[in-house]
């Protein structure tokens, strides 16, 4: 055999055998991901008592900075209620007759004593009720809030509890989890996200409601900011399903629809 034919062999082997380990580096981390995906649930004295599965398309995707951004500030813009008014030199309460003659007093002309200028006048270019809030297509909205839940998932501050939904509505006995779970901080922001509204989780939400640094959410009602501005996700264990239902599963009048079976 030819030494060129030897040689070109040679380096055949040698890139497809690097591509191999290519392909191998590739499955293994995607094997971490999945594995990454897993959380242990605890129950309310802090104790382990099984693992479960995240779902990968929340808790797994990729971190977009930019969108996060982006949702933080549509969000606080929607916050702002554009109430506030000032009256102009036309709507301040005083005559309108001419204050002195325009000439021969020596002093600057003037008309109406309800001129900016004056005491008790109108306000020049002052703020009008206005609407500041702004819009985010949905899908982007979908995408900041898994982007927020990916972040802290990264982060370890994700925490899922079983057994909350049978809690006497106490204080006391919602600061004994805080404190099982060892988050009693001096500035704790744990923002509890329950499975349904504050009426079906009412004891939930009375336990919890006059503890400092606690929030408490619905999980349809999960935002960019809230998961952000939280320092500890606490999930009730039901919530990951009604999550999942909410942001990834479409309505079941729609399913319907496609099928034809209205």
């Amino acid at each position: 055999m030819p030494i060129k034919q030897v040689k070109t062999e040679k380096l055949k082997l040698k890139s497809s055998s690097q591509k191999l380990k290519v392909v191998k580096k590739s499955v293994v981390k995607s094997v971490q991901k999945v594995k990454g995906l897993k959380i242990e649930v605890l129950d309310l004295k802090g104790k382990v008592i099984e693992n479960m599965d995240l779902p990968k398309e929340i808790f797994g995707a990729k971190i977009n900075k930019v969108l996060l951004a982006q949702a933080v500030r549509v969000y606080l813009a929607n916050q702002r209620k554009g109430t506030h008014s000032t009256k102009t030199r036309g709507e301040v309460e005083g005559s309108t007759a001419k204050i002195y003659r325009q000439k021969g007093t020596g002093r600057a002309r003037h008309g109406s004593k309800r001129a900016p200028i004056f005491v008790k006048g109108g306000i020049v270019f002052g703020p009008k009720p206005r609407d500041y809030s702004l819009k985010l297509p949905k899908k982007m909205r979908r995408l900041a809030l898994f982007s927020s839940l990916t972040a802290k998932r990264d982060e370890g501050k994700i925490i899922v509890l079983s057994g909350l939904e049978k809690i006497e509505a106490k204080t006391n006995k919602m600061a004994d989890v805080v404190k099982n779970l060892k988050l009693e901080e001096k500035n704790k922001k744990i923002l509890l996200v329950t499975p349904d509204t504050i009426n079906a989780c009412e004891n939930v939400y009375k336990a919890g409601r006059n503890l400092k640094g606690v929030n408490i959410i619905s999980a349809k009602m999960l935002n960019t900011y809230e998961v952000l501005n939280a320092k500890t996700l606490l999930f009730m264990k039901t919530s990951i399903e009604v999550l999942q239902n909410t942001f990834l599963n479409p309505p079941l009048h729609k399913a319907l629809e496609d099928k034809g079976e209205n």
